[in-house]
C-alpha cells in the first residue's frame, strides 16, 4: 500500500511559552546556528521541494524561517507562519485525548473495543482487540484508504490518481470508512509482535471518544487538548479551504501525477481524527513541548505512550518504532527523539522533540511523494531525502 498519511523518517489552562525568535541568517548562538540552519533549509528547496518552512527551538531560543514558494505559478513566497495540513500528527492529539479519558477512568487501555463500540467492531474481534492495540497499530485492522480511493489499487497506472480528484468534495462519515477497514481482509493478528499502520484504528478511537464523552471527537480534542495547550492556529477544518495564510499543496503520487497537482482545497472527512488537523510549525512544537513537560497528560500516561513496538509503515518496507500515538526516531550519532510525521494529499509535516522537550524541530513541506518507484514498487532515493536528513541532523544535533 502506498504511503498516504504518514511517512517514515530515514533518518486548567497552560501558560504561554513563546521564547525569542532568532533571525534566520543573522543570529548565531552556541545552541542554534541560524546561518547553518537556513543553509540546510535552502538545501531542501534546491533539491526540488517547492516550499519548506520550519521552527527549531533550544530552550528559550527560537529560529523560524522559510525557503521557496507557496505557489509555483505565481512565485508567491512561502512564509514560516503559514498554516498547513499536518496529517497524521493529528494521531498524537487523538491519543492524548484518549489518555485523558483513561486518567478519568472512563476508558481502560486493555479493555476490548467491543465493550465500547459493539456495533462497529462486533463479535470475536471486538472481544480480542483492545484500546491499546488501536493506539499502537497492533489491532490487525487494515487501512481503509484503498477502498475509499479505489483507483489507488490500479497503481502505478496513470489512472491511479482518479479517486483523488473524484473525492475532492466528498463527505465521508467515520462509520463508512471504519466499515471499509473492518470488513477488509485483516492485516495481522490482534496484539501481534509487529503492527501495521492503519488510519482505521484512529477513526475508531474518535468514535470511542464520542461514545464515552457524549461530545464529538473534534469538539473534545479542541477543548481538552488544543485549547488547553494554548494553540492559536490549530483546528479541525470546517470547510474545504484552509483558513488564514497557507501554501498550495502539491501531490506527486510517486510520479503518477506529473507535474504535481494542487490539493490544498479538499474535504478532509476522509481522515478525520486520524489526520485532518491544520496547524503551524510554532503550534506543533508548543504542543509536543507541553506534552513532554506533563501539561497535557500525567507522567504515567506519557510513560504508557512511550512504550513502543515495531509497526510496518504504509510504504510496506520500513517499520516505525511506534508507541501510543507517538513515534520514536533515532538519528545516528545524535540521539533519540519523539514526535510524529504526517502527510495528506500535497502536504507533509515532521515534528521531533528531545525527551526533555528542550530541543525541537517542526518542518512543513508543500510537495508529497516526490520519489519515483523501481520495478518492485520501492521508492527510489531522491536529493530531497538527503537534504531533509541534513536538515534533521543540523536542527537536532547542532
Amino acid at each position: 500500500m502506498l504511503s498516504i498519511s504518514a511517512g517514515v523518517v530515514a533518518a486548567g489552562s497552560v501558560p504561554a511559552d513563546r521564547g525569542s525568535v532568532l533571525a534566520g541568517s543573522t543570529v548565531r548562538s552556541s545552541s542554534i546556528d541560524a546561518g547553518k540552519l537556513k543553509s540546510a533549509l535552502d538545501g531542501v528547496h534546491r533539491a526540488g521541494m517547492p516550499g519548506v518552512f520550519a521552527e527549531v527551538r533550544h530552550g528559550g531560543q527560537v529560529w523560524r524561517d522559510a525557503s521557496g514558494v507557496a505557489d509555483v505559478k505565481t512565485g508567491r513566497p512561502v512564509r514560516p507562519d503559514m498554516r498547513h495540513r499536518v496529517g497524521s500528527i493529528t494521531k498524537t492529539f487523538t491519543a492524548v485525548a484518549v489518555m485523558q479519558e483513561v486518567e478519568k477512568g472512563r476508558i481502560e487501555l486493555d479493555a476490548p473495543i467491543g465493550r465500547y463500540l459493539p456495533q462497529l467492531v462486533p463479535g470475536q474481534r471486538g472481544d480480542r482487540i483492545t484500546v491499546r492495540m488501536l493506539l499502537n497499530h497492533t489491532s490487525g485492522f487494515p487501512e481503509y484508504l484503498p477502498y475509499a480511493f479505489p483507483s489507488l489499487q490500479e497503481f502505478p497506472s496513470a489512472t491511479a490518481a482518479k479517486s483523488l480528484d473524484d473525492n475532492r468534495s466528498r463527505q465521508f462519515s467515520p462509520a463508512e470508512l471504519i466499515k471499509m477497514g473492518v470488513e477488509a481482509p485483516p492485516a495481522g493478528e490482534p496484539g501481534g509482535p509487529t503492527g501495521v499502520y492503519s488510519n482505521t484504528n484512529y477513526l475508531l478511537l474518535g468514535e470511542l471518544l464520542e461514545q464515552v464523552t457524549g461530545d464529538t471527537a473534534e469538539g473534545y480534542i479542541t477543548r481538552n487538548v488544543i485549547e488547553r495547550a494554548g494553540l492559536r492556529n490549530t483546528e479541525f477544518p470546517t470547510g474545504m479551504r484552509v483558513k488564514g495564510p497557507h501554501s498550495r499543496m502539491y501531490e506527486g503520487l510517486f510520479g503518477v501525477i506529473d507535474p504535481p497537482r494542487d490539493y490544498s482545497v479538499y474535504n478532509m472527512s476522509w481522515v478525520g481524527t486520524g489526520a485532518a488537523l491544520v496547524s503551524t510549525v510554532e503550534d506543533m512544537n508548543r504542543f509536543y513541548r507541553l506534552l513532554f513537560s506533563g501539561k497535557l497528560v500525567k507522567p504515567s500516561s506519557l510513560a504508557q505512550m512511550q512504550r513502543t513496538n515495531p509497526v510496518l509503515g504504509q510504504d510496506g518496507y520500513k517499520t516505525k518504532d511506534y508507541g501510543l500515538g507517538l513515534l520514536r526516531v533515532t538519528i545516528p550519532d545524535c540521539g533519540t527523539f519523539w514526535g510524529h510525521d504526517g502527510t495528506v494529499w500535497g502536504a507533509e509535516t515532521m515534528v521531533l522533540t528531545s525527551s526533555d522537550g528542550k530541543r525541537q524541530l517542526s518542518v512543513a513541506m508543500n510537495l508529497v511523494r516526490w520519489n519515483k518507484l523501481d520495478s518492485s514498487g520501492k521508492p527510489q532515493p531522491h536529493p530531497i531525502d538527503d537534504a531533509l536528513s541534513a536538515l534533521y541532523q543540523r536542527a537536532m544535533c547542532g
